[in-house]
């Protein structure tokens, strides 16, 4: 079952018939923006507060007028660093979604979960939809939950690095335990990630480095669209056992010229 099935995403009173979510960094050229968009088949975007102009001139000018704004707090050192640029999106008019990311660590850019909770619980106060980066805590993705998160975004790797679901066994337990969607974030980097990632029972994949960094990005961009629709399908139709013994698929008895 997928999207044209009824099969839909609802976040923050949206009802969403793609489950990749793309950024915004790194493209060689932000023109390409709009095809990969279109490639994708996304919904969501997401854009660094600091890239946004009121004026629509930059990268605003680049994203079509179609997609869910996520904006995101990049660059966000403590909770009060991250509420003022969340308060800052929404008075831009970028709408009432936020991207929390909370990162004080320069050397592995690993969110800081106590001041991401923080955040996070003034923000759902003020009924932004929030959607904070994390890493694949149990308790922190639990704080975040009773903080009012609309979902949770484990990385699967350090974020940047295309280097895949690290964290695979961390996040199975969040989709296990976390009643909120699940939106794996961070270091997928093929679309096999994004299908694995989708066929384990997440909601949603956010990508962009991956797409952003490809020989062709648009090309790139549908190659993901089209991985996590068939990880969603996967994961809808129910995997089929994994065993440690072989098991032929046909009898084994019966075969042509085979005395009765």
């Amino acid at each position: 079952m997928n999207a044209e099935h009824g099969d839909f995403f609802v976040i923050g009173g949206m009802s969403l018939s793609s489950r990749l979510f793309i950024g915004t960094g790194k493209y060689g050229a932000d023109a390409l923006i709009p095809a990969v968009c279109t490639a994708s088949g996304a919904q969501v975007i997401t854009v660094a507060l600091r890239r946004v102009d009121p004026g629509g001139r930059g990268i605003m000018g680049h994203i079509p007028k179609h997609m869910q704004l996520l904006p995101n707090t990049s660059g966000a050192r403590t909770a009060d660093e991250a509420v003022r640029l969340a308060r800052l999106a929404r008075a831009a008019g970028c709408g009432n979604w936020i991207k929390i990311e909370v990162i004080a660590d320069n050397r592995h850019l690993l969110p800081d979960g106590y001041e991401t909770a923080k955040a996070t619980e003034i923000l759902a106060r003020e009924d932004f939809v929030v959607l904070p980066y994390m890493n694949p805590d149990l308790y922190v993705a639990r704080c975040l939950a009773d903080a009012g998160a609309a979902a949770v975004m484990p990385l699967g790797a350090p974020i940047g690095t295309n280097r895949g679901l690290r964290t695979k066994e961390m996040i199975a337990i969040l989709i296990e335990e976390i009643s909120l969607p699940i939106i794996v974030d961070a270091g997928i980097g093929r679309p096999s990630h994004a299908c694995e990632a989708m066929e384990m029972g997440a909601a949603a994949c956010l990508v962009n480095t991956a797409i952003a960094s490809a020989a062709d990005p648009v090309g790139m961009a549908k190659a993901f669209g089209e991985a996590v629709a068939a990880g969603r399908t996967a994961y809808l139709s129910g995997l089929g056992p994994e065993g440690d013994k072989a098991s032929a698929s046909s009898p084994l008895t019966g075969f042509l010229g085979e005395s009765r």
